[in-house]
């Protein structure tokens, strides 16, 4: 009875140290997911004042033949 009572508690033991070490990746996982999303936003914004932009930038003078 005490061996099967040791071999559960060491079943345990390594299911514990098991879950935490997913939680540290599950963790991980969600920081650069977090991560990616910020830029994938940023990107996204960059295309939408690219794509609003005036042709040829606001700076530029007329070609002289105008």
């Amino acid at each position: 009875m005490r061996d099967e009572l040791i071999e559960l508690q060491t079943q345990v033991a390594y299911q514990e140290d098991t879950v935490s070490q997913l939680n540290d990746v599950v963790t991980r996982q969600q920081q650069e997911i977090d991560l990616l999303r910020r830029e994938m936003e940023q990107l996204k914004q960059q295309m939408i004042s690219l794509s609003t932009a005036p042709e040829g930038g606001q700076d530029e003078a007329p070609p002289p033949h105008y």
